[in-house]
């Protein structure tokens, strides 16, 4: 079963959004075009509390981009993005969700952040992709989505270490900063990553 992974496209990461990806609207149409050559469509969705952890507006004196230390790992501060039932999570209504068989919700424990879409940024919690996917016997998946350097790398590095065939589709895909993605698509594919 041909099995496409949507990472977070989602408003706050678009264009006018709190935590906007440079030119992340420019992956609709690209993502649009392919859905239709998939039997399986899932999508992830940042789906975080207002006191989340990860936003610089919970901790009086830091300020976005700092890094604080939560319980011994690296916590880089947002703005407050992707509130769970705001417009900023929602999927822009630009975005063909019609194929859409499950949405996979990450992020939401206050007290940690989540990157990959398999499991927690600590590796304690998983969102239950993983056996969601093997219930269905997958074992290929393509992955497109926001951001290359951040979501997109940890879920497309979860998915191997899961033991999926994983793809990226490149034409489908942002990052933030230009630098720390071509880093990220370097590490994707020394750890088996294909990049189409």
């Amino acid at each position: 079963m041909k099995t496409l992974v949507i990472v977070d496209v989602q408003n706050d990461f678009l264009k006018g959004g709190s935590l906007a990806v440079p030119k992340g609207e420019k992956i609709i149409k690209p993502i649009n075009k392919i859905i239709k050559q998939y039997d399986l469509v899932i999508a992830t969705k940042d789906w975080h509390p207002k006191n989340h952890i990860s936003f610089a507006s919970n901790h009086t004196d830091k300020k976005i981009g700092d890094i604080i230390n939560v319980n011994g790992l690296d916590q880089v501060l947002w703005p407050d993005h992707c509130i769970q039932n705001s417009f900023g999570s929602d999927f822009p209504e630009q975005l063909d969700i019609s194929k859409l068989a499950k949405v996979v919700y990450k992020g939401s424990d206050a007290d940690i952040d989540s990157y990959s879409g398999f499991y927690d940024n600590a590796n304690f919690r998983s969102t239950g992709l993983s056996d969601y996917l093997k219930s269905k016997n997958i074992n290929k998946i393509d992955y497109v989505g926001l951001a290359t350097d951040y979501c997109l790398k940890y879920t497309a590095l979860d998915s191997v270490s899961e033991g999926f065939k994983t793809r990226v589709l490149i034409n489908c895909i942002k990052g933030i900063d230009e630098k720390d993605c071509k880093l990220a698509l370097n590490e994707m594919k020394s750890k088996g990553v294909e990049l189409i």
